[in-house]
C-alpha cells in the first residue's frame, strides 16, 4: 500500500483527490493537512511512501515548503499538484527536490500513474516539462528574464502582482519591510523595468498574475 500524504488548503479538493486515489487498491490517502506547518509535522509523527501537495497554502508554502521537506526526509518523494501552469514553477519545483509536478486539470489517471512513478522512485516529467528542461541546459538559448530571479524574489513577484503590500508580503515572510524593498529592487533591475507599471506589465505578459 502507497501511503499517501495530502496537502491542500481546499477542504473539497482533497475530498476529491480521495475519491479519485480510491479507485486504486495500492493507493490509500493516509493523512491530510491545510497547510505547511501541519504538513512538517506529520511528517515527523508518523511514515509516509509519498506527499501530494499543492504550491500555494496559507503560511508555509511552495518552493520553500518543499526544501523543508527534502531537508527532513531527503529520501520522501514529493509530488506537486498545481493550479499554476508549468512555465511558473515548475522547473524551480524540481530544482528543490520535488519528484514531479502536474496541473489540477490534469486527468485523474495521469495523477494515479504519476504517484506510481515518484512511489517507486522515478521522476513524473510531462513532455511538455522535459522539454524545457532540454532547453535549460542548452548553452544557446536565450532565457526569459524572469529566470534570473531567486526563488525568493520569484516568490515576493508573485505576492506584488497579487496586489499585496511591501509591509503584507513581510508579514507574510517573516522578512523586515526593508528587505521586501531591496528584493523588489533587484527584481526591477533584473527584469529591466522602471517603475511599478512596467513591473506590472512584465508579470501579466509573463502570466505571473494568474
Amino acid at each position: 500500500m502507497i501511503r499517501i500524504l495530502i496537502a491542500d488548503d481546499h477542504a473539497i479538493v482533497r475530498e476529491g483527490l480521495k475519491q479519485i486515489l480510491s479507485a486504486s487498491p495500492e493507493m490509500g490517502v493516509a493523512g491530510e493537512c491545510a497547510n505547511g506547518r501541519d504538513l512538517l509535522d506529520a511528517l515527523r509523527s508518523d511514515k509516509w511512501d509519498v506527499v501530494l501537495m499543492d504550491m500555494s497554502m496559507p503560511g508555509l508554502s511552495g518552493i520553500d515548503l518543499i526544501k523543508r521537506i527534502k531537508d527532513e526526509k531527503p529520501s520522501l518523494p514529493v509530488l506537486v499538484l498545481s493550479m499554476h501552469n508549468e512555465d511558473q514553477f515548475a522547473l524551480r519545483a524540481l530544482k528543490a527536490g520535488a519528484s514531479g509536478y502536474l496541473t489540477k486539470e490534469s486527468a485523474p489517471g495521469l495523477l494515479i500513474s504519476a504517484i506510481r512513478k515518484v512511489a517507486g522512485g522515478g521522476k513524473y516529467i510531462s513532455p511538455s516539462l522535459a522539454e524545457k528542461l532540454a532547453f535549460e541546459v542548452d548553452p544557446f538559448k536565450e532565457k526569459p528574464l524572469h529566470e534570473l530571479l531567486s526563488d525568493r524574489e520569484h516568490q515576493i513577484l508573485r505576492m506584488i502582482v497579487s496586489g499585496k503590500s511591501i509591509n503584507q508580503i513581510a508579514s507574510d515572510l517573516s522578512l523586515s519591510a526593508k528587505t521586501v524593498s531591496t528584493h523588489k529592487t533587484r527584481i526591477m533591475q533584473k527584469l529591466n523595468v522602471g517603475n511599478n507599471a512596467q513591473l506590472i506589465q512584465y508579470a501579466i505578459a509573463n502570466h505571473f498574475a494568474e
